[in-house]
């Protein structure tokens, strides 16, 4: 009566060593075992089975059936394949090999594809998914374990991260040129709070830090707003004189270099804030997600996107 599901690598490899050796004694040798312990795996093998796998000749030396030949070639496949699943865990083990989600907001999608791309040079077996979102978005994901580290402003309070700096982050007024406001001087209050601003959606960091900073330059005045969509039409917008904007400005960084969009001063801007880089404290880092913070911490910000003074 045949029994697979008892078959073991053990009975495999004893099967494998006495074909491999010639004899009980020998294989038992390379097995580290007794050879009565060996011809008992073998003899367990051939009743799972239920088919003889081995003969011993005139000669005393053992041949394998056509049974037997079909085994030794399946465990020496099933051998293979062990071997190349012990060599890929160990390299995800030393971080050589593996997945990596990241999230990022949507501000840091100006400069995160390239600080991928950097690391993906170096580590060409190491796969990355970048989960781009407003801030509330990219705060879920990290609570929900959806993403292995994120990049990102001001460190959420919940869930408790352990965040490092990874650079400058300054945030700034844009508006298209030639606007009655780019005097290259700080504006008044009154003055910048009666243009139109073009906002992100609610729950945009840079639309909080905008709200913050408006409701105290001008003491609780109301203001005029026009919700976008992303910081592209917002810049194209801008450019086509809808409104002015409060930006990140390694958002506009090109655009401001080729003269599209100029900066407008105001008291207390450009108000400087950090990029962080953060994971969940209670959740350990991987090799691979080890490997990365270390590569963007050795970079010292170095691929942010430089603004024109």
């Amino acid at each position: 009566m045949t029994n697979e599901s008892a078959i073991t690598l053990k009975q495999l490899r004893a099967l494998v060593a006495i074909a491999e050796n010639g004899s009980l004694t020998a294989a038992a040798e390379v097995l580290g075992l007794t050879p009565p312990a060996v011809s008992t795996q073998l003899k367990l093998l051939e009743e799972n089975l239920g088919v003889r796998l081995m003969m011993r000749g005139n000669d005393g030396k053992t041949s394998l059936t056509s049974p037997g030949e079909e085994v030794f070639r399946s465990t020496k496949q099933i051998e293979a394949s062990l071997t190349n699943c012990y060599e890929k865990v160990k390299s995800i083990r030393q971080g050589k090999l593996g997945y990596l989600a990241i999230g990022v907001v949507s501000t840091g999608k100006y400069f995160a594809p390239q600080l991928v791309s950097m690391f993906q040079e170096e580590n060409p077996n190491i796969q990355v998914g970048l989960r781009i979102g407003n801030r509330e978005e990219i705060i879920t994901h990290v609570m929900e374990g959806a993403v292995d580290v994120a990049i990102m402003g001001r460190p959420p309070r919940s869930p408790i991260v352990t965040a490092e700096i990874l650079g400058p982050h300054p945030h700034i007024f844009i508006a298209p040129k030639g606007h009655r406001l780019a005097t290259g001087r700080d504006v008044l209050p009154d003055d910048l709070l009666g243009e139109t601003f073009l906002v992100r959606e609610r729950g945009s960091g840079t639309r909080i830090l905008m709200e913050r900073l408006l409701d105290r330059l001008g003491e609780g005045r109301p203001y005029e707003t026009v919700g976008m969509g992303t910081n592209e039409t917002i810049k194209q917008a801008v450019i086509a004189g809808l409104g002015i904007a409060f930006i990140s400005g390694h958002t506009v960084a090109n655009e401001l270099a080729d003269g599209r969009l100029v900066q407008i001063k105001a008291p207390g801007v450009p108000i400087i804030r950090q990029w962080f880089l953060m994971h969940r404290r209670d959740m350990p880092l991987t090799a691979v997600t080890e490997k990365f913070r270390r590569f963007v911490i050795a970079k010292k910000g170095s691929y942010l996107p430089r603004i024109p003074d």
